[in-house]
């Protein structure tokens, strides 16, 4: 798509509807391109790079290139085949939940143009763990890779479960969805579950992620290929902090970190918005997502998908430059639109 046409005509009409109604208008599209004979061949023409770029092994996996969708698009899988045809080397949907829950009251997203940021308080909203696995059962995927692209699965805890009892979430999660996933994602720095950061703490982590650990080692022998699992990490967290949470990832033989999620810092906003409750994404997130990943790099040799205002193709270079194996996108999205992922991969393979 070219990116005059998205940012002069049809961003002015999504952003005319209130933020999760044209979320919710864009999935439906995808559906209708996939449900249409030849749509998706033609959209993977159209958003393919002007080169193919070299493929990236990490984490026992190869993705065919670096750029990945962000966790929090689409929730259950639903839209798979149509994302993938917009150039994406992968894709981490949910975040999914075991049990159904609806997720925070709306409104729950809020946009914050001055700044190309957005703001959400989800709380994970999702139709539940079986809801995830019949969207994933209807795809002619193999061990998790659909036509080349590398499928993330991005977990978390229920909102009433008790923290105490998290473990139980996590495990039961990784039960279910370790045969569908190219890598699994904990989702333990979410801003919008009451607690949920607390796991970060190297106490509640390292015993999460051993359970976590000793769950992974029983299912490998019926899986028939690796599992890598990821933790997600806030952008908040002190560098003490920081290495807290790695020395327990470390110890506990994770694959790699995703850094990072959205923050709760509102310094600097202008935006009448910028008050809402909830975490910030966007073009304001850029720098501090890029230094703890810098900070990650220096201090452990765990892979790192760097994520956390990716507007441009400069700010993906930036991050990969920072030492991220691979990125991923979202609120840049919204902003430049679908070809953004296209303009990256062009930068990237000049």
């Amino acid at each position: 798509m070219d990116n005059q046409l998205y940012r002069y005509m049809l961003r002015p009409a999504l952003f005319r509807l209130e933020p999760e109604s044209a979320h919710h208008l864009t999935l439906r599209l995808l559906r209708l391109a996939a449900a249409i004979p030849l749509v998706l061949p033609l959209l993977r023409r159209f958003f393919a790079p002007r080169q193919t770029g070299r493929p990236v092994n990490l984490f026992g996996l190869t993705f065919p290139n670096p750029v990945g969708l962000a966790a929090g698009y689409d929730k259950e899988g639903e839209v798979i085949p149509g994302l993938s045809s917009l150039g994406f080397g992968h894709i981490e949907i949910g975040t999914i939940t075991p049990r159904p829950q609806p997720g925070n009251p709306s409104p729950r997203i809020f946009r914050l143009p001055p700044e190309q940021a957005v703001i959400n308080r989800m709380g994970f909203p999702n139709r539940g763990a079986q809801s995830g696995i019949t969207h994933l059962r209807r795809l002619s995927s193999k061990n998790g890779i659909l036509q080349g692209t590398v499928l993330g699965i991005n977990l978390g805890k229920n909102k009433d479960t008790p923290l105490e009892n998290a473990a139980d979430d996590y495990l039961q999660l990784v039960k279910l969805f370790a045969p569908y996933a190219g890598y699994l994602a904990l989702n333990v720095s979410s801003p919008n579950t009451p607690g949920l950061r607390k796991l970060q703490n190297r106490a509640a982590l390292e015993e999460l992620l051993n359970r976590v650990a000793e769950e992974r080692t029983g299912l490998l022998p019926g899986l028939g290929h690796g599992l890598p699992i990821l933790v997600k990490l806030a952008p908040d967290l002190t560098w003490p902090e920081i290495d807290e949470a790695l020395a327990a990832v470390e110890s506990s033989g994770m694959d790699g970190i995703i850094a990072t999620n959205t923050t709760v810092d509102r310094v600097g906003l202008v935006s009448p918005s910028a008050s809402q409750a909830g975490g910030l994404s966007g073009a304001p997130l850029c720098e501090r997502s890029t230094a703890v990943i810098t900070y990650i790099v220096r201090h452990t040799r765990l892979p790192v998908i760097g994520v956390g205002g990716i507007m441009t193709p400069a700010d993906a270079q930036e991050k990969l430059d920072a030492g991220a194996g691979l990125v991923q996108v979202y609120t840049g999205l919204i902003y430049a639109g679908p070809g953004l992922v296209r303009d990256i991969l062009n930068h990237l393979n000049r």
